[in-house]
């Protein structure tokens, strides 16, 4: 026999409506320049200087790393979680451990002039990932109050650059 249980009353916490005026698809390319590996760079407030510059007041804003050894990810801008969390990755895929991809002997793709051993950064982008997705609403990117945007440096030093994108309606 199947129970029946009485469904929940949901109650949005906050609301809006608002006439769509247009739909905006607005993007900008910010730079930054990293000082080491494991670096976590807070770019919020970059990111909403963006939103607020395209327009878009309901919608959804992309950012993304135009890096395959550099990272997005949304948490919390704790400077002890900061460290624990450059410690967990270092775990899960350590410089000093072997990868084929550093071996240039027997590699022979996306080679460059310049290329440097950096297989354990590759390996650690697997568990942090590209990009973010956020909404916005009002105007502004919709994040938890302890949540920050972080740009993760996950090889060595070096110009970066994310892509954020903004799309919805103006107001």
């Amino acid at each position: 026999m199947v129970e029946s249980h009485p469904r929940p009353s949901v109650r949005p916490l906050h609301s809006a409506v608002t006439p769509a005026t247009s739909f905006v698809a607005y993007s900008e390319t910010l730079e930054y320049d990293t000082n080491h590996a494991l670096e976590f760079i807070d770019i919020t407030a970059d990111v909403q200087n963006v939103i607020a510059r395209s327009g878009v007041k309901f919608g959804q804003a992309v950012i993304m790393s135009n890096h395959t050894t550099a990272a997005i990810v949304l948490n919390e801008h704790e400077p002890l979680l900061l460290n624990d969390m450059a410690r967990v990755l270092s775990r899960m895929a350590p410089a000093g451990d072997y990868y084929e991809h550093n071996d240039f002997s027997i590699r022979t793709h996306n080679m460059t002039d310049r290329e440097c051993a950096n297989g354990h950064a590759h390996c650690q982008h697997l568990f942090l990932g590209a990009s973010e997705t956020v909404p916005v609403h009002n105007g502004a990117a919709h994040i938890g109050f302890y949540q920050s945007l972080f740009l993760v440096e996950l090889d060595h030093a070096r110009p970066r650059t994310v892509f954020v994108q903004a799309l919805g309606v103006g107001g």
